[in-house]
């Protein structure tokens, strides 16, 4: 009874650790938009931000596994998946997000962007051949209403351009989970991050060269905004997302992962004054609502 007793507490500590962790990891991916909005008050270029993002993030990734000794480097279609993820996939749906920002406040962006676990179960039944539940439906349609009311709620708020990015944003991030889902059933879910951040980073490097939109920061503030973005909105919160994931599984970090725009939409008003009205607010609640129900189906 004892024993039971002991390991039973030692399983609700885990418990409360592995939620903690997703949280921690939930409010730093929500600091994106808003480091992304003080980016462009600093005029500071979206490949400039992203490849600061993806080099310090990656430094700090590479140091955690080297630390532990299990940084190596992938080899065959392990490291070209690893590759195209990255060069293609995250960066693609990075640069959107980023440039969605120039079109709409950071909160608005963080609720239409969070339609992507809708997309990622849209992309299961279509490329995978899942079958469709009658909970599949009902939450795809909870993430569309959700998007609708936004929208309609506050049409000069919410661009039909800013929009169309946003959900194109999530389009490509749920491609990306999908096709990593594939990647991870062979390989350590950190040690494909450590490939596909500089993948990602050197998307930047050479796209940014040839516009000529690189830039190296001249002020302090430019500085703290971009190491904010590879640490606070990067690198802690892969590290806790992860940590979390082992201990409580995908489904309750998928749900306590819905914190993530509510954290943005909270920092946007507070820092921004940016708008909250209650149809915003209840779009995103049915969008919220449609992560929770796929992820307890």
């Amino acid at each position: 009874m004892v024993e039971h007793a002991a390991g039973t507490a030692a399983e609700r500590d885990r418990d409360r650790v592995g939620v903690l962790l997703v949280l921690i990891a939930g409010v730093g991916f929500g600091t994106l938009g808003i480091f992304g909005t003080y980016a462009q008050g600093a005029g500071l270029s979206i490949p400039t931000v992203l490849l600061y993002r993806f080099f310090v993030a990656t430094l700090a990734v590479w140091g955690v596994l080297l630390a532990q000794g299990r940084l190596r480097l992938l080899r065959g279609r392990t490291l070209l998946a690893a590759i195209g993820l990255g060069s293609f996939g995250y960066a693609t749906m990075s640069g959107l997000f980023f440039l969605g920002l120039e079109y709409m406040t950071a909160g608005l962006v963080a609720i239409v962007f969070y339609t992507y676990p809708a997309f990622v179960v849209l992309l299961a039944v279509v490329a995978v051949g899942e079958r469709v539940t009658r909970t599949t439906v009902v939450a795809l349609a909870l993430a569309l209403g959700g998007v609708g009311l936004v929208v309609g709620a506050d049409p000069a708020g919410a661009s039909q351009t800013g929009v169309a990015i946003m959900i194109a944003a999530a389009l490509t991030y749920a491609a990306y989970i999908t096709v990593s889902r594939a990647v991870l059933e062979t390989t350590d879910s950190l040690l494909l991050t450590a490939h596909v951040l500089p993948a990602a980073g050197l998307t930047f490097l050479v796209g940014g060269s040839i516009t000529n939109d690189l830039a190296i920061p001249g002020t302090p503030t430019a500085w703290g905004i971009l190491v904010g973005v590879a640490l606070l909105g990067t690198a802690i919160p892969v590290f806790t997302f992860f940590a979390g994931l082992s201990r409580i599984g995908a489904s309750r970090t998928g749900i306590i992962s819905t914190a993530e725009p509510l954290v943005t939409v909270a920092l946007g008003v507070v820092l921004f004054a940016e708008p909250l009205t209650l149809p915003t607010v209840a779009g995103g609640g049915l969008i919220l609502s449609a992560v929770v129900l796929l992820q307890t189906a």
